[in-house]
């Protein structure tokens, strides 16, 4: 009411003929004084002039809800028509010059837009505050077709490059600072708009990393905030909420990231953000999105950054073990070389940044399996699950590996052999050092089958060795010498393989003719038959014996394919039957 009062006129002045109502707000006013000065008001009163004359002829009523600013941009512009001192400020400066567009009034009109052009959009605060006026769903359309809006966009980018690269004193020892908490006052919507203008000035990706990071911590500070560590007496801990505006709110800051290729984000800010997503249950496409650019930049990251997106908002438990496992399955998918491709890198016949990468990654994992191996209730289908993203040939050695395999065993030492032997197929028992296969010789935690495989491989190598006779004499022999004598071992092995398979099916065989046997006479055989029988059971069961205490007495995923071991030479004309896979499940 005070503010329609003020337009009520004296005694002395003409009463009003014209009225103008804004939504709740009513502004008496003069045609005598509004018609000359702007032109929408001016049609609409001569079309009310040319209409049949009715009770009250003279006085007219316009409706200006649909003008952008409101009453408060009319109040503006009213004023001046009145020839009232004008006052424009930074926050309103887009709504009245959006408003002189609408009322088609050319004088209120240039002085809106020398001050966006001579004062607003001079600074990065006030381009700020005017592109935060026009994220108003009635002011937008109006600023956009202006071009208003993308004005202040790119002052805001300027203004940024400038603070990123020469910053002032306002500014501090290089850290975003003051320009940041500018930033942080847009919306996500109307922060695309600025990282655009950045893109479109040819802005560094150093830059435009930074002023994403800046905004998304300032942005997000109570939903990214770490938990607090819980004090003396003190067992609380800060825990992420997860409610419908901070899910909204995370939702948005991550559409609007720019894209990786535009600006590479650091990893542990990326993995910071993954957790807030999963955490405050974002949904699925803000989540994988998350993932795939964890997964981009996962060789850059470390075993703390990985390990904190696996765990609860308190930091406490592991959680999230899936999200983990999918980012690194979408970093391996990511890389070009193929299994033998990754063995030759591994080798060193290549030398290329995957192989590099791919085995920086799989130690960091192992790391994180490590520690995620604490956790009692973590199922086994859960570990495998993360300690067997990365490939078995991706790691030159599994010492790493093996020791989180062993610190998931005492963890749990409830395990039966079966569950067991599902923990440890994850590793190459092939693969340990000497000190390793040395440790896990006399691992009682270990199933029998990888105790045993260590045993063999070190065997196999003494027996290899060609008089060597032990780690240091295999490992001085010189090339050609290696490839003698694994030529000789593989030759050797092939031909018991072969002896035992033909003692096997010499057994069937006879197994099986005794049934007949059986079945046909209906009643068990003459006493007669028993003594040659036994013996001739006696003897092959001695050959049997023999020949196993020879070769690997291992099947599935802990044989030695003796056949992989490289001499230098071509094999293809070698017999070389493998031993057959056995397959483990849980029961």
């Amino acid at each position: 009411m005070d503010r329609i009062t003020q337009w009520v006129s004296s005694q002395e002045v003409v009463p009003a003929d014209l009225t103008v109502r804004i939504a709740d707000s009513v502004f008496p006013l003069h045609k005598a004084v509004m018609v000359p000065k702007c032109g929408y008001i001016r049609r609409a009163v001569a079309a009310a002039a040319s209409q049949p004359q009715g009770p009250g002829a003279g006085a007219v009523e316009l409706d200006l809800s649909a003008l952008p600013g409101g009453a408060d941009a009319f109040e503006k512009a009213a004023r001046y028509c009145y020839g009232g001192s004008l006052e424009i400020m930074a926050r309103d400066a887009a709504a009245l010059r959006c408003a002189a567009a609408f009322l088609d009034a050319p004088d209120l009109a240039r002085r809106a837009e020398d001050f966006l052009a001579q004062a607003a959009l001079r600074s990065l605060p006030g381009a700020v505050a005017v592109l935060r006026s026009c994220e108003c769903d009635a002011l937008l359309p109006a600023a956009d077709e202006l071009d208003v809006a993308r004005r202040a966009a790119d002052a805001v980018a300027l203004g940024v490059c400038n603070e990123a690269l020469f910053p002032t004193a306002r500014s501090g020892a290089g850290a975003p600072g003051w320009w940041a908490a500018e930033l942080a006052a847009l919306s996500p919507a109307t922060f695309r708009r600025v990282l655009t203008a950045l893109r479109c000035r040819r802005a560094g990706p150093e830059v435009v990393a930074a002023a994403a990071v800046a905004y998304t911590e300032l942005v997000l500070a109570g939903i990214l905030a770490p938990a607090a560590a819980p004090g003396p007496g003190r067992r609380d801990v800060a825990v992420v909420r997860a409610d419908v505006e901070q899910r909204a709110l995370l939702e948005a800051v991550v559409d609007a990231l720019p894209p990786a290729a535009d600006a590479p984000l650091p990893a542990a800010f990326l993995c910071r953000l993954l957790h807030a997503a999963v955490t405050a249950e974002a949904s699925a496409k803000t989540c994988r999105d998350m993932e795939l650019r964890v997964a981009g930049v996962l060789d850059q990251a470390t075993a703390a950054d990985l390990l904190g997106v696996a765990l609860d908002g308190a930091g406490e438990r592991v959680r999230n073990d899936d999200t983990v496992r999918r980012v690194v399955a979408a970093f391996v998918e990511r890389q070009p070389q193929t299994q033998e491709g990754r063995r030759a890198s591994l080798a060193g016949a290549g030398d290329s940044d995957g192989g590099v990468a791919l085995e920086k990654v799989a130690k960091m994992v192992d790391e994180v399996a490590a520690e995620m191996a604490t956790e009692e209730s973590l199922p086994i289908s859960k570990f495998v699950g993360v300690a067997g993203a990365v490939p078995k040939d991706a790691r030159p050695s599994h010492d790493f590996l093996y020791r989180a395999v062993d610190i998931y065993l005492k963890t749990h030492p409830g395990l039966d052999e079966i569950e067991r032997e599902k923990v440890c197929s994850v590793m190459d028992p092939l693969r340990l050092s000497y000190q390793a296969r040395l440790h896990a010789s006399q691992n009682k935690r270990l199933p029998l089958h990888a105790v045993l495989s260590a045993l063999y491989y070190d065997q196999l190598k003494l027996r290899s060795a060609d008089g060597g006779g032990a780690e240091g004499g295999w490992e001085t022999q010189s090339a050609a010498g290696k490839a003698r004598a694994q030529a000789r071992a593989d030759s050797s092995l092939a031909r018991e393989n072969e002896a035992l398979r033909s003692e096997l099916a010499r057994m069937r065989a006879y197994v099986s003719g005794m049934q007949q046997h059986s079945k046909g006479s209906g009643s068990r055989p003459s006493s007669s038959l028993v003594p040659a029988a036994a013996g001739k059971k006696a003897s092959f069961l001695g050959s049997v014996s023999w020949t196993l205490s020879r070769l690997n007495p291992f099947k599935g995923g802990w044989a030695k394919d003796t056949a992989s071991i490289a001499d230098g030479r071509d094999r293809s004309a070698m017999r070389v039957v493998k031993p057959k896979r056995r397959r483990f499940s849980i029961g």
